[in-house]
């Protein structure tokens, strides 16, 4: 017997066919943790390193070349304010 009021469960077929969906999902549960930090935030990172041609930004993290250069050289503070622009990047996206 089949419930009715069930909740769906994501399809996990769609999301291996739209991957920078999964990458948006991720960043986004990533974000507060990393802008609440006290420390040194973490990166964003998720090794998928391919920068989209049309935005410029990396289709994993949402950080342009010149973030991801600076990154290991970068004070916590700038580290907070990148993640704080990818947020931003993410509400902008459809």
């Amino acid at each position: 017997m089949m419930e009715e009021n069930r909740p769906t469960r994501p399809d996990r077929a769609a999301r291996r066919r739209d991957p920078v969906r999964m990458y948006k999902e991720l960043l986004a549960a990533r974000v507060p943790e990393a802008l609440a930090s006290r420390y040194a935030p973490p990166s964003p990172c998720i090794s998928v390193c391919k920068i989209a041609p049309d935005s410029g930004l990396c289709y994993g993290c949402l950080r342009t070349l010149e973030e991801i250069g600076a990154w290991s050289t970068s004070e916590d503070d700038d580290k907070r304010a990148v993640w704080g622009r990818i947020a931003q990047r993410l509400e902008a996206s459809p």
